[in-house]
């Protein structure tokens, strides 16, 4: 059978290609709730996604290869992750087995008649999604939504929700290898949060003005009686939400809606900031969000609440309760009162600003930056400068090694040492060290007591985290002996 454009009637057993991916294993999670039979395959499954599918139940087969279908589930979701020439893949379209892609299926069993909040750009989606959902539930709307991460007040990346509104977060990357249009075309939106339109996905996109074609689909489809809420300090956010036919509401430095911190407490890790609407207060809030760009991501969420009626006391409840991201700003241990920080930071805005809100958070104490260029963008030479300026805020910083470039050509490639260069040229002390291994070794034998260490990767980095708190941990305990 061909590509459907819908799940197929009927539906009772449902195999994922690309199930360990942050998105997939969400849709895992909700189909399982839904009461269907979930199976999965993928390259590689690491922690916190491996046990997230693990606690729900869902068999997980290593590699693409022809055997997981031998079960011949009633359809087949095919992940962004799959080429076509994976043996699996292969295998699928030589079959009968009906598929279809990811967003598609979120689209038709879960967005179809609920009122869906979208929450786009390059950055900061994961958070934004993540408050705007847990605001949402303590309004009481009982929401439904799918995070790229996971939000430690729900414990996981998504659920079908009882209430009348689903948050999404709106990936820009493409769909399928049968569909390279944007995922988030697929999320019905009635309601779009725009954080910041820059130039990203260097395998994809060619230059910043294809990547706001796409975010201008997606203001076109928005109905007219819906909403965008822009960040309308960003150029490019502030260009996309001017294309939309609905109402715009835009946040930001000196926008209708605005926000300032009021204090930062580094010993709680919190900060108190005030919302503002046409300069006049919505409330004064508590959350463990720190940083300015934090700030906006909480402006802009507390902008979409309102919009559905979430009330200030509701929305104070919501912030002062809100327990954080895995893998954002999240602290992972404290071995000999070294702070470790597990991050997935990697263009180098985000960079930039984690360390800029660490600074904010931890004060004085000494920072150390561990960054591995992962991501598509962050392998090639495409922000080869900009990185530099992105690590300011550290006091010592450690580069690796590009993750496995073998695709890229070699003139395009990312240079780990030239970065180094230039940012010791900009007086931070850094360098470049190989692997997990080698960098894990070395902060465990120069770090001080109170020295916060951020571990910047959008993977899992050679198991650079447990490697470096079990080296930590070894040596502290030999020192109080």
């Amino acid at each position: 059978m061909p590509l459907v454009s819908s799940p197929p009637s009927g539906l009772r057993t449902i195999h994922i290609m690309g199930v360990a991916g942050t998105a997939m294993g969400s849709l895992a999670g909700m189909l399982k709730d839904a009461g269907y039979s979930v199976t999965g395959s993928d390259k590689a499954v690491y922690p916190p996604m491996s046990d997230y599918l693990a606690g729900l139940g869902i068999p997980v087969k290593q590699g693409f290869v022809a055997s997981n279908l031998d079960h011949h589930p009633d359809l087949v979701v095919v992940g962004n992750v799959i080429r076509a020439e994976y043996e699996e893949a292969q295998a699928l379209l030589a079959s009968d087995i009906p598929y279809c892609s990811f967003p598609q299926v979120l689209g038709d069993l879960f967005l179809k008649n609920a009122h869906s909040v979208v929450v786009a750009g390059t950055h900061g989606k994961t958070t934004t999604t993540s408050i705007t959902a847990w605001l949402l539930e303590s309004g009481q709307l009982n929401p439904g939504f799918l995070i790229g991460g996971i939000a430690k007040n729900f414990d996981r990346t998504a659920r079908a929700g009882a209430g009348t509104h689903f948050v999404v977060e709106g990936d820009e990357y493409d769909t399928a290898f049968f569909d390279k249009g944007p995922k988030f075309l697929h999320y019905r939106p009635r309601t779009v949060i725009l954080t910041s339109v820059e130039f990203d996905h260097a395998d994809i996109y060619r230059d910043l003005d294809h990547v706001k074609e796409a975010f201008k689909r997606l203001m076109a489809i928005v109905p007219a009686d819906g909403l965008v809420i822009a960040r309308g300090d960003d150029p490019g956010a502030n260009e996309v939400a001017e294309s939309a036919g609905c109402e715009v509401w835009k946040y930001g430095i000196g926008q209708t809606w605005d926000g300032r911190i009021e204090s930062v407490d580094i010993r709680s890790g919190t900060m108190t900031f005030t919302v503002l609407k046409n300069g006049d207060s919505v409330g004064t809030f508590t959350s463990s969000l720190v940083g300015e760009h934090n700030l906006y991501n909480q402006v802009a969420a507390t902008a979409a609440a309102v919009r559905v009626g979430v009330r200030p006391e509701q929305l104070a409840n919501g912030f002062s309760s809100f327990a954080g991201i895995k893998r954002r700003q999240e602290v992972i241990g404290e071995p000999g009162q070294v702070t470790v920080i597990d991050d997935f930071a990697h263009h180098p805005t985000a960079v930039k600003v984690t360390l800029e809100a660490l600074r904010q958070r931890f004060g004085r104490r000494r920072l150390w930056a561990i960054w591995e260029p992962r991501s598509a963008t962050s392998r090639r030479s495409v922000f080869q400068e900009a990185y530099a300026a992105a690590f300011d805020e550290a006091d010592r910083v450690i580069i690796a090694d590009p993750f496995d470039v073998s695709r890229i050509a070699e003139d395009e490639r990312f240079s780990s040492e030239r970065l180094v260069q230039d940012i010791v040229a900009r007086g931070v002390d850094a360098f470049s060290l190989a692997d997990a291994d080698a960098i894990a070794a070395t902060v465990a034998a120069q770090a001080h007591p109170h020295d916060v260490v951020a571990v910047l990767s959008n993977g899992a980095f050679g198991g650079l985290h447990g490697k470096l708190l079990k080296l930590l941990a070894a040596r502290f305990q030999e020192s109080t002996v």
